[in-house]
């Protein structure tokens, strides 16, 4: 299977967007669908993204 390759910013703007949909009410394979991603996918970039993209989202990152 042919990956993407999503950019970090490409990555944590879906999941930004994904965890937005979750606390409207949809379920995490709602979400996931939503942005693109299998539910695996959407939990391996939570987990590697998890603590990093909260950051970016108030604009503490460094570039």
């Amino acid at each position: 299977m042919a990956r993407n390759g999503h950019t970090p910013e490409q990555v944590t703007d879906k999941l930004r967007e994904a965890e937005v949909a979750i606390a409207d009410g949809s379920t995490v394979a709602e979400a996931a669908r939503r942005i693109g991603v299998t539910e695996q996918t959407f939990y391996r970039w939570r987990s590697e993204y998890g603590g990093s993209y909260s950051l970016l989202f108030c604009g503490h990152h460094s570039k």
